[in-house]
């Protein structure tokens, strides 16, 4: 475990050349990942989102594939299509940008629903339909998904069960001001890009999968991660609580992270530090707490206030993965 834990955080540390400042989420994404989760990072324009994916396919050795979503994407761009050869007697199936194993779908709620729901069921199913012929999608296949957060003009807004296939929500946020110092340093010479090396094979990827499935959970943990998401389908702020599909998305991702720092067991501590990542895009507020100004992430903080951890005590456990601050 120790060899493939150094490689994870050699991992970070190729992305952590390009995107400055931002280990913490660079340390989620590659738990999404190993969790095979998928990603969607909302946030504002240019503050690295498509940096920070191509920079975990060269680390990575992940083949990879960008699309800009906009309203004339139709669904075949993105799980192909099949074409009738010159002598009219066969067809030739014609990939999609998604066949590859890192996919980029950028704005992804600038399109139309319908092309939104092609990219959603591949995610769900890992297989790709045409003409009732299925295909698997190479492994490991990750995507993830931007969107801007501001400005409603062109958009279709995922609808919340569709916000549900998404492991996590990520939100990178603008550089403190050293970092961007250093990213503007970094611009001026060469694309920091250039500088990513990869360390880790695809087949190692898929073997660090294999090994955060078989990460321990104790009972008392298994009620923990329960009681959170009882308690959002049972507060009287919240309309919409987090479903069953998210509590599987909680354990696979305390699982992960319990694997990068360095335990094959999950403490309380992991539920906590990923507990909002996962929840939060998948409640829906009251209008009482709208009117009132009670955010999500306030909710979800007195929950995590109000349900109480089971007490484990653990014999030198690690505190996060590699460098969380």
């Amino acid at each position: 475990m120790k060899g493939y834990y150094d490689k994870a955080i050699q991992v970070m540390d190729e992305v952590n050349k390009v995107v400055i400042g931002k280990r913490v989420i660079i340390g989620k994404v590659l738990t999404a990942i190993l969790a095979k989760g998928h990603i969607l990072l909302e946030d504002y324009p240019g503050v690295g989102k498509t940096t920070l994916a191509l920079a975990f396919s060269k680390a990575m050795a992940l083949q990879h594939k960008r699309l800009q979503f906009t309203p004339d994407v139709l669904p075949t761009d993105v799980v192909g299509f099949n074409l009738l050869s010159r002598d009219g007697e066969s067809y030739q199936y014609k990939q999609g940008a998604i066949m590859c194993n890192l996919f980029l779908a950028d704005e992804i709620n600038r399109t139309s629903s319908k092309t939104q729901s092609a990219l959603l069921e591949v995610m769900e199913e890992g297989k790709v339909t045409v003409d009732s012929v299925t295909r698997d999608v190479p492994r490991p296949f990750v995507v993830m998904a931007t969107q801007n957060p501001i400005g409603s003009i062109g958009t279709q807004m995922l609808p919340e069960s569709q916000l549900d296939r998404f492991m996590v929500r990520l939100s990178m946020g603008y550089p403190d001001m050293k970092s961007e110092i250093d990213i503007l340093k970094e611009r001026q010479i060469s694309n920091p890009l250039d500088k990513v090396e990869q360390v880790i094979e695809k087949e190692e990827i898929l073997q660090m999968q294999n090994m955060v499935e078989e990460v321990f959970i104790h009972d008392s943990i298994y009620e923990y991660i329960t009681m959170l998401m009882q308690e959002t389908r049972e507060n009287p702020l919240i309309e919409l609580g987090v479903s069953p599909r998210g509590t599987i998305a909680l354990m696979n991702m305390v699982k992960a992270t319990a694997f990068l720092c360095r335990r094959d067991y999950v403490i309380p501590n992991d539920v906590q530090y990923i507990f909002k990542d996962v929840a939060a895009h998948r409640i829906i507020l009251k209008a009482k707490a709208r009117v009132n100004n009670v955010t999500v992430d306030n909710l979800l903080d007195d929950i995590l206030r109000v349900v109480r951890p089971p007490r484990i005590i653990t014999k030198g456990a690690a505190s996060g993965y590699g460098n969380r601050q």
